[in-house]
């Protein structure tokens, strides 16, 4: 494991850049799965704003590694936040966007196979410890990808229809620890004080379920990017 500490978030945000943008000008082919949310939001305009200058093909393909259905929409959470803050900013061609739902997620799982998997997955890590859509209430760590029932009366349902104003369907799909840890590269990233509390548990306590997130230590090949904030309680 890798840790770099840097001052805040502008300049976590231009690293963790950097570390895409070199796997995505890639000789070759590579498979790449970004997170969405408010962490990545600088990264991707940086990572814009450096291939406005970059005149070559790109080899880099995509895959979001979960997904939450919205209710009478094409698009589900996560694609339409990629969409906004990144494959249309930085020009990403749709025939290198894998789309993954909870109805195709099995196909996804062969085109990875098919195509030597995830070469750098990008994910940030929730308060309660989750990565991708890997929650404390049921992460199973042999788990690759899976499919979560959303009851209505669930808390999951009622935080996303509450606070993000949105509806979703029955079922979602995520990459579980198993996928995850099979990628060749891992990049997690956080900012601010609110982290700083999980990643001592994450990075330097005991894996558990209970932090999902403490699992990816045992990669071989994880970087960490913290702003100092989030690094602030970590003591190696």
């Amino acid at each position: 494991m890798k840790v770099i500490v840097t001052k805040n978030y502008e300049s976590m945000s231009r690293v963790s850049a950097q570390i895409v943008l070199t796997k995505m000008l890639s000789e070759y082919r590579v498979n790449m799965s970004l997170t969405a949310g408010n962490t990545p939001k600088r990264m991707y305009e940086i990572l814009a704003n450096e291939l406005k200058d970059i005149h070559t093909d790109l080899k880099a393909h995509f895959y979001n590694f979960d997904e939450i259905g919205i209710k009478n929409e094409a698009m589900g959470v996560t694609m339409q936040e990629l969409s906004k803050s990144f494959y249309v900013p930085c020009g990403i061609d749709k025939e290198f966007i894998h789309e993954m739902t909870a109805d195709n997620y099995q196909n996804i799982a062969k085109d990875l196979s098919n195509t030597g998997g995830i070469d750098l997955i990008v994910i940030g890590i929730g308060e309660d410890g989750h990565f991708c859509a890997n929650m404390p209430q049921y992460t199973k760590f042999e788990n690759d990808i899976y499919t979560i029932e959303f009851d209505e009366n669930s808390v999951e349902y009622k935080m996303m229809k509450e606070h993000m104003g949105i509806e979703p369907t029955g079922k979602g799909v995520t990459f579980g620890p198993k996928t995850v840890l099979n990628a060749k590269q891992i990049l997690l990233f956080a900012n601010g004080k609110h982290k700083a509390e999980i990643l001592k548990k994450a990075l330097e306590g005991p894996v558990t379920s209970t932090v999902p997130a403490s699992i990816l230590k045992l990669h071989p090949n994880l970087t960490v990017v913290l702003d100092e904030d989030a690094a602030s309680l970590l003591t190696r």
